[in-house]
């Protein structure tokens, strides 16, 4: 790891969040992440990205799986995944501070043109923790110090450099895993169709041989390939993918809970409750109000 890198990061990281919460750039699909104080553990939702953590520690459970990652591991994710996630390490003094890229599938794609192909793992899960190199590092530091450059610059060097980190991932230790997702009718791409299914119609009541057909398995070879991803079943994953977005609905547009619960397809009130619950640790209206607090006092504190 360098030395000299990593404080320069922190430096930027810390320049550029102002507050603890999850902040958007000029960089397409580049976003800076800040916290002050460890967090409970939590279900959450990744979405395909380069996670790289430049100060403090984070978790994520998946299954029965516990993945660190910090300053010299990130975290790659591959496919949306469902795990339960935790900052264990962080302060005032020296806060969580994380960079997430977001995974662009064109650019994976052209990128693999240039690759040989890799043979197929057993089993790929799509949430990975790898050692942090210097060249990713390096070209890490080169994108988040666009941040201050002049907006031409960063048009032309952006891509460049995020083109470069993908590069860096692809070629190390999880390449061969990643490269799975992109190769024509491997088991990984095919369970990536299914997932892609599941999240445009997660209000509906799909049937298991719907999903099978999209992913073109059997039922019986869809569970199990699909629990080698994601730890868990295409129902179960649907299920958990309701739950967030009925969490999201009530968090940010201020929907009380019968109405999300119908929103995202649960017809009994009752169920949508229990399951929430079961979920987040609390019945929907009780996790709403006490997320929206915490929310205040973490951007009064910050102040």
């Amino acid at each position: 790891m360098s030395d000299a890198v990593t404080p320069e990061l922190v430096s930027l990281l810390s320049r550029h969040t102002p507050a603890d919460g999850v902040f958007p750039c000029a960089i397409a699909g580049l976003h800076l992440i800040r916290a002050s104080a460890p967090a409970q553990r939590l279900p959450a939702v990744y979405e395909p990205s380069l996670v790289l953590v430049v100060q403090g520690r984070k978790q994520a459970l998946l299954g029965h799986e516990l993945l660190t990652y910090d300053p010299l591991h990130c975290l790659v994710v591959s496919v949306t995944m469902l795990p339960l996630a935790q900052i264990i390490e962080a302060s005032a003094e020296k806060p969580y501070l994380c960079l997430r890229l977001d995974v662009d599938a064109r650019e994976l794609g052209s990128l693999l043109l240039d690759l040989p192909p890799a043979a197929e793992p057993a089993a790929t899960r799509g949430l990975n923790v790898t050692r942090v190199s210097v060249p990713l590092l390096d070209a890490m530091l080169r994108l988040v110090r666009l941040l201050d450059a002049p907006p031409h610059d960063t048009a032309v060097l952006a891509p460049l450099a995020q083109r470069e980190i993908l590069y860096r991932v692809l070629t190390g230790e999880l390449g061969p895993r990643l490269r799975t997702l992109f190769a024509a009718d491997s088991h990984a791409q095919r369970i990536g169709r299914a997932i892609e299914l599941l999240k445009r119609r997660f209000a509906e009541a799909v049937r298991v041989e719907e999903v099978a057909e999209a992913a073109a398995m059997s039922p019986s070879s869809l569970h199990q390939h699909f629990k080698q991803v994601t730890s868990m079943s295409p129902l179960q994953y649907q299920k958990m993918l309701r739950l967030h977005h009925a969490r999201q609905l009530m968090l940010a547009d201020g929907v009380d809970a019968a109405v999300a619960g119908h929103r995202v397809g649960y017809e009994s009130p009752s169920q949508f409750g229990r399951e929430y619950r079961r979920l987040f640790g609390a019945p929907p209206k009780t996790d709403a109000t006490t997320a929206r607090r915490s929310v205040t006092s973490s951007a009064a504190a910050s102040r």
